[in-house]
């Protein structure tokens, strides 16, 4: 990664432009043509310097507000097919392991949006219909306090 990656990560942070040319600002403000921006994007993203480059949806701003923790208690040893199962519903935005403590019996985690709790109730009803887990509670969000992510 030299200093053009470096200053190009910098300006794409915070977003891209909707336009028909998106990457011709950041070229001009590199000295470099947009072919050249392109490249080295997807040739960060092929290093692992890049994650993910994708559109990020304020989802509050278009009215999906209600937002449930759903925590369950899933044996270990199903804790990978289990996973796999809840990841693949189109209303989980994420999905991942955490450690069980003394006081915390749950080990699978994700996070359901939707329109209001009930419907947050109702994808966590037809999860557990489909992994056969059954102890699990829902945590719902009353605030949100930080949208951004690792700025350069």
């Amino acid at each position: 990664m030299d200093k053009t990656d470096v200053k190009l990560l910098k300006l794409v942070q915070d977003g891209i432009p909707i336009t028909h040319s998106p990457f011709k600002g950041f070229a001009a403000e590199l000295g470099i043509s947009e072919q050249e921006v392109v490249d080295r994007l997807k040739n960060l993203q092929k290093a692992g310097k890049i994650r993910r480059f994708a559109a990020s949806i304020g989802h509050r701003a278009i009215g999906i507000t209600a937002n449930a923790m759903c925590v369950w208690n899933v044996p270990d040893e199903q804790i990978e097919t289990v996973g796999n199962i809840m990841a693949e519903f189109p209303e989980v935005t994420h999905c991942y392991e955490r450690p069980r403590y003394p006081d915390w019996q749950y080990n699978l985690f994700t996070m359901v949006h939707s329109y209001n709790p009930e419907d947050c109730e109702k994808v966590a009803e037809k999860i557990s219909g489909a992994t056969g887990i059954k102890d699990y509670t829902l945590f719902f969000s009353e605030k949100e306090f930080k949208k951004t992510g690792v700025r350069l």
